[in-house]
Order: C-alpha cells, then sequence, then structure tokens
C-alpha cells in the first residue's frame, strides 16, 4: 500500500474503502465550503457515494491510471489529494486536492502538493506536473504559485459548477525546473 509520512505531524496513504465513512463525514462537514468550488458535492449524499468514488479510484490505481490519498495530520483524515490523471504517453501527473476548512494555514497542502510533485519526478519519472484551480480560488492557486509552478494561462469555461462555468488557470511544473530548484 502507497504510505508516504511527509513529516512528523503530515502524511498521506492510499485511499482505503474503510475510509469511506470518515471522508464522506468530513466531507458532509464542510459541504457548503467546499462546495463553492468542487462540483462533486451534490452527487456525495451518503457514506455508500464516497465509497463508490474510492471503489473507482482503487480500480483506476490498479490501473496505473491515477493515485488518490487521504491526508492525514497527526493521525486524522483531513482532506485528500493525489494524482486525478496519469498520462504516460506525455508523462504528466495532473494533481488534484482538498482540505477540510479546519485544518487550512497550516501548511498541510503545501507540503502535500511538493511531497506529489517529488513522487512524480523522482519515482515516477515523470516529465511534468499540472495543477488546475478555479480562476476564483485564491487559496488553492496559492500552493502552486507557492511551491514555483509556472502559470501557464487560463482555460475558459473550463468546469461547470453547479450553475455556471468556471475559468481554470493552469501552472505547470516542467521536470527541468523542478531539478534546477532541489
Amino acid at each position: 500500500m502507497f504510505v508516504h509520512q511527509i513529516d512528523e505531524d503530515v502524511a498521506i496513504r492510499l485511499t482505503a474503502l474503510h475510509d469511506a465513512e470518515e471522508i464522506f463525514e468530513l466531507t458532509d462537514g464542510s459541504r457548503q465550503y467546499l462546495r463553492e468550488w468542487l462540483p462533486w458535492l451534490d452527487t456525495t449524499k451518503t457514506a455508500k457515494d464516497t465509497k463508490g468514488f474510492i471503489q473507482y479510484s482503487l480500480q483506476n490505481y490498479a490501473e496505473n491510471k491515477s493515485l488518490n490519498t487521504v491526508i492525514l495530520f497527526k493521525g486524522k483524515i483531513v482532506g485528500v489529494a493525489g494524482f486525478n490523471e496519469l498520462d504516460w504517453s506525455n508523462k504528466i501527473a495532473y494533481i488534484g486536492y482538498w482540505l477540510s476548512r479546519d485544518y487550512q494555514g497550516y501548511g498541510i497542502m503545501t507540503k502535500v502538493a511538493k511531497a506529489l510533485t517529488t513522487y512524480a519526478f523522482k519515482e515516477l519519472k515523470l516529465n511534468r506536473v499540472d495543477i488546475r484551480a478555479a480562476e476564483g480560488n485564491l487559496k488553492s492557486r496559492a500552493i502552486p504559485e507557492r511551491l514555483k509552478f509556472e502559470n501557464e494561462g487560463k482555460i475558459r469555461n473550463a468546469e461547470w459548477l453547479y450553475d455556471h462555468y468556471v475559468d481554470h488557470i493552469v501552472y505547470g511544473m516542467l521536470r527541468e525546473d523542478w531539478e534546477k530548484d532541489t
């Protein structure tokens, strides 16, 4: 099983079926907050829905298409992050993440995104890591900016968010840029 201890308090671990209830409770408890930027909240109504997502994620992991992890802070699940997609033809990983409102502002997501980026380049030998965030989601955009990802532009109407489209800002890190900074 994939487990990575980032520091004394923060770790990521492959999402498992037994996490469904805890992830659902975290999602449900942060529903209104998370709904501002995540389009799947209204279809996640029960722990069974979360379990279905985990089963789908584990199938994709087995097929080497993605890697979804729980974010652990002092042993407690506080969010989810990982590679939403692994594009082996082009050697690209697409990072996605969300974190409970109660655990924001502690640098957790920056540490997780940095660890995933390092894993993508060092272990998976990929050439590029992408992070995309809604243009108005300044907290999410701050993560790749802190990690010196390049702002590569905007995709207009990139995502349907309940009743409107949002534009995405695309951030990219190339292996050669990462190697210069490490």
